[in-house]
């Protein structure tokens, strides 16, 4: 459950892998184990994270390395995705846009055995296009299926022996449903506290959905790179 090293709690991920990759920009990505993801050689990759990469770090770094083949994301260009961007228009990288509600509801399908959902976003745009859709009481909506992962590599803030974790604040953000709808969960933090230690009422991912834990040094970032 407790890895000794970022290496280590990586380990074993295998080519061809869909990896879902929290965070909200720079917020609750989890950069050393993207690191040592890089490190570690899997590629063939598919992403599936709320946008493409910011600057050169983190996940941006991953696609630089040429280890991704797809990115499943909501938001994949901004004006720091300059990585994403240059692969895409060269066509080296697949791209799904998922609208960002969406990507949250079909990773907790995923989580929570569902196997589909109608949904009212949409519907009559491209997004749509190929896919079942319903009226329900006189409103369209378009099936979507779960998103599932072999393997979630997400950031909280302290975690138990039991890998029972707490965020902090808008880090949160795609980590509790990522941890559902993986088979593997893999969590960096900053703290690791005693059995009994986290207050059982803070409690957002009980332990059950996690696999391994590592801690890290808290490490700032900027826009344009690492500090």
């Amino acid at each position: 459950m407790i890895a000794e090293s970022v290496d280590e709690a990586v380990a074993g991920i295998e080519d061809g892998s869909t990896v879902l990759v929290g965070g909200f920009g720079f917020a609750g990505m989890p950069f050393d184990l993207i690191d040592g993801l890089i490190r570690q050689g899997a590629t063939d990759l598919t992403i599936v994270s709320n946008n493409a990469g910011n600057g050169d770090v983190g996940l941006a770094a991953l696609l630089k390395a040429g280890r991704v083949r797809k990115v499943i994301c909501s938001f994949p260009r901004q004006s720091d995705s300059y990585v994403f961007d240059e692969l895409y228009r060269a066509g080296r990288i697949e791209l799904e846009v998922v609208p960002q509600g969406n990507l949250a509801e079909r990773m907790r399908a995923a989580g929570a055995g569902i196997g589909a959902f109608f949904c009212p976003t949409g519907v009559g745009t491209p997004l749509a296009e190929g896919k079942e859709t319903r009226t329900i009481d006189g409103r369209d909506y378009v099936l979507e299926y779960p998103i599932k992962g072999d393997v979630a590599l997400i950031s909280a803030h302290r975690a138990d022996g039991m890998g029972n974790l707490v965020y902090r604040k808008t880090a949160r953000n795609f980590g509790p449903v990522m941890a559902t709808a993986a088979t593997r969960t893999i969590v960096q933090v900053t703290e690791v506290v005693s059995t009994g230690g986290l207050d059982p009422e803070a409690v957002v991912t009980p332990g059950i959905f996690v696999d391994r834990v590592v801690r890290v040094e808290a490490r700032n970032y900027t826009v344009q790179g690492a500090r």
